[in-house]
């Protein structure tokens, strides 16, 4: 870890959560149900690319199911470790989570939002890539996680840095909307001459 600003602290995760895995009711087809009261089963395949929060699921399991499962609260802070590994989200609604889930239950008072930024640094998951075991289809242990190092300013701060990364993600996607339309308006206009330059009116204003 580098330099830290005076007052901020470099904690080991373990030291700041609970990271417990998720778990799979099997066979799960035996537990999934059509019942809009069911437990929501939140899958990797459930999130949205580019997404922070989790806000829905395509699929409900039993109330039996989630004793051989992980409940999830809204507010929680999950990581995926199947498929992908080392994704952050936050889920918005309770649920419960298989395998393919770590979820961090924390010690202390802390903002989630921080740390969900900071599992969203490239810095950050290229040193996860390096904890990831598997050869095929890598995962992240829990024990490695425990002992990985977060760099960690007080509670106030940490507030103060998530309202300032939104403040100028919000910036940065009001500048690539721009540009989307921009890129669009560039198509569109292509397809103009296009369909001018065959239809002999481009000939015209040559």
């Amino acid at each position: 870890m580098h330099e830290i600003p005076k007052g901020w602290e470099v904690k080991k995760l373990g030291e700041i959560f609970n990271i417990v895995r998720g778990g799979s009711p099997r066979p799960i087809k035996s537990y999934l149900t059509d019942d809009k009261n069911g437990i929501n089963w939140i899958k990797i395949g459930d999130i949205e690319t580019g997404s922070k929060y989790i806000t829905h699921t395509k699929q409900k399991i039993l109330a039996s199911g989630l004793k051989k499962s992980r409940a999830v609260k809204a507010g929680d802070l999950l990581l995926t470790n199947s498929m992908s590994f080392g994704r952050p989200y936050i889920s918005k609604i309770n649920g419960a989570v298989h395998d393919g889930w770590l979820i961090f239950e924390p010690k202390i008072q802390i903002s989630k939002d921080y740390v969900f930024y900071f599992f969203s640094s490239s810095d950050t998951y290229s040193k996860l890539s390096n904890l990831a075991v598997g050869s095929t289809v890598k995962n992240l242990q829990i024990n490695f996680l425990e002992n990985f190092e977060i760099p960690l300013p007080p509670l106030s701060e940490q507030n103060l840095i998530v309202a300032e990364i939104d403040r100028r993600f919000a910036i940065v996607d009001k500048t690539l909307n721009l540009i989307d339309k921009s890129i669009q308006n560039a198509k569109n206009l292509k397809q103009s001459i296009l369909k001018k330059a065959f239809s002999g009116e481009l000939r015209s204003e040559i």
